[in-house]
């Protein structure tokens, strides 16, 4: 099976009852497997709370992590149906393992309506995904300025494809690029489409807070974890088309780091903001 194909059974979640649902695992075939992926809970708790709303879809969503997940057993999500209104809804989501909540999120859908339209325009500069060179195919001394386990992470096989802008490349600012997109093509259907993105939201939007120091989260003088991670979605996409997400960090201290994120379709257009407070904890290495 694909690695596309496992994730959109990542996303099928079980009904064990109203409101309550469960959620597998990758398999062990997938590598990092010490603890679950925050983009797959964002997803499947995305995909809990659209299962109990009709007619509307999920604007924004606001999320935090409270315990690292378990990857050997599947993850619990109840579901709150806060409010049903004649335009937006509203879902809380708690995940749950060994009776714990690991995750908690709050949901707004919105029955889709016209109204005034804008949006801040593409970033300069950033060259289309077909002249940015695929993980395979960087150049050895591109990936040699890697810490290895960055390395091991932008080189494994995943459900999402990246072509990150300038790997490797210090940044006089706080900023970097990178191109994605499923790495297969996905069905039909707006909410799969937008758990997709969810998921891919949180791969590399913390990079952004370490790219300036000549860093990597996932170094090892850093110790990094998603604290929290706001989504919202403006506009309808394909997330097997590329799309890009254009990263920038306002601040970073007291080990945390907050880093923003704008997702570009091809053609421009503006499909969705993504905000994040991470851990970037410097850690003593073994001498």
């Amino acid at each position: 099976m694909s690695t596309i194909a496992e994730l959109i059974q990542l996303l099928d979640l079980e009904a064990l009852e109203d409101n309550l649902f469960r959620g597998i695992n990758p398999p062990e075939s997938w590598p990092f497997r010490t603890r679950v992926f925050g983009g797959q809970v964002l997803a499947q708790a995305l995909v809990a709370a659209q299962r109990t709303v009709e007619g509307t879809l999920a604007h924004s969503l606001h999320a935090y992590f409270l315990l690292a997940g378990d990857p050997s057993i599947p993850i619990i999500y109840d579901v709150e149906r806060v409010r049903d209104g004649r335009s937006f809804a509203t879902r809380r989501v708690v995940a749950i393992q060994h009776g714990r909540p690991i995750f908690i999120m709050s949901v707004s859908f919105h029955r889709e309506e016209p109204g005034l339209e804008h949006q801040l325009a593409l970033p300069d500069g950033v060259p289309p995904p077909e002249e940015v060179p695929s993980i395979e195919n960087l150049p050895e001394h591109m990936l040699a300025t890697l810490p290895q386990r960055a390395r091991d992470y932008w080189t494994r096989p995943r459900p999402i494809e990246l072509r990150p802008v300038g790997l490797g490349i210090r940044r006089d600012e706080p900023r970097r690029e990178v191109w994605f997109r499923a790495n297969g093509a996905l069905p039909e259907g707006e909410t799969l489409h937008r758990a997709v993105l969810a998921y891919a939201s949180d791969m590399t939007l913390l990079e952004a807070t370490a790219v300036v120091h000549g860093t990597s989260v996932l170094g090892e003088g850093i110790q990094a974890a998603s604290l929290d991670h706001a989504l919202w979605l403006h506009r309808p996409f394909r997330a097997d088309d590329w799309l890009l997400y254009a990263q920038d960090s306002p601040s970073a201290s007291g080990a945390r780091g907050l880093a923003r994120g704008l997702i570009y379709d091809r053609q421009g257009r503006l499909v969705a903001s993504v905000a994040q407070e991470g851990l970037i904890r410097p850690v003593a290495l073994p001498k």
